[in-house]
């Protein structure tokens, strides 16, 4: 199995850690924006970030996800899988960053060895000013092996039907909550 919640011993594999909390995206990488209404109000922001905050909304959607229990924090580690036994890919990754808001909630989180790609991901729930509620994605990501390099264009076209993908999910969960 691969380790999970041993903070510490690897590092993320890209130089540029931390760089989906600020602006801009760094040079090198393909960056991703990809920003969903969810709904409106208190109620739909609080049950969208415990969506995000606790990988639901990502097994929602069909991954299967290796993690602790509970919300998210700083340094623990996640494993995202995609696929069925031999052909399932896993992704490890460790949180770079958290937020646990009054208008954000959400974390990031950066590949590890042995991840396909290399770079960071954010996923956030955010609650204007007037009460709207938005599921936004901000990544940045280069090929990290040699089937994601011969994939091409392939990978930034299935990262951006991932992320609607998962705005569809983190709508459908904040509604029924």
């Amino acid at each position: 199995m691969t380790r999970l919640l041993s903070a510490g011993r690897d590092t993320v594999n890209y130089p540029d850690r931390g760089a989906t909390r600020r602006r801009p995206l760094p040079a090198g990488y393909h960056h991703l924006h990809h920003r969903t209404r969810i709904g409106r109000g208190q109620a739909v922001f609080e049950a969208a970030g415990a969506a995000v905050t606790t990988f639901d909304a990502h097994r929602s959607s069909g991954m299967l996800v290796r993690a602790g229990h509970g919300a998210v924090s700083t340094g623990s580690r996640v494993v995202v899988g995609i696929g069925f036994g031999r052909l399932r890919i896993d992704a490890p990754c460790e949180v770079i960053w958290t937020a646990y808001e009054p208008h954000r909630a959400g974390f990031a989180y950066g590949t590890l060895a042995g991840h396909p790609e290399c770079g960071e991901e954010s996923f956030m729930v955010l609650r204007d000013p007037d009460g709207t509620v938005w599921f936004e994605v901000t990544a940045f990501s280069r090929p990290g092996t040699w089937y994601t390099r011969l994939a091409g264009p392939v990978i930034p076209f299935l990262q951006l039907r991932y992320a609607r993908l998962l705005g569809r999910t983190v709508r459908k969960l904040a509604a029924a909550a």
